[in-house]
């Protein structure tokens, strides 16, 4: 599966969540590089999803984007499927999609 349908599947799951606001980052010369690639807020808290494939590597500046956003209080992670958005939104908010 590509980076991309991982993405579009975590987004599907997310916009059925209630009290959840998520969205998309676009990459590119328009985007601002090492931002996670989708964004929520659900119930006031701050997520960020660094999505790869099984096989894909973060980059140092995505590591430390994902530092800096855990040091701010948010919460940031690398994750490889829907199971692993499921599984920090259940830790977290309870929340079982």
């Amino acid at each position: 599966m590509l980076e991309k349908d991982i993405t579009a599947a975590i987004m599907r799951v997310l916009k059925m969540v209630p009290r959840c606001f998520a969205w998309k980052e676009h990459g590119g010369m328009y985007g601002t590089a090492g931002i996670p690639d989708v964004i929520c807020c659900l119930d006031g808290r701050f997520f960020a999803f660094e999505v790869k494939t099984p096989e894909g590597v973060v980059t140092k500046l995505q590591e430390r984007t994902i530092h800096r956003i855990k040091v701010a209080g948010g919460h940031a992670y690398v994750v490889r499927s829907v199971d692993d958005v499921k599984a920090v939104l259940w830790a977290y908010a309870g929340i079982d999609i």
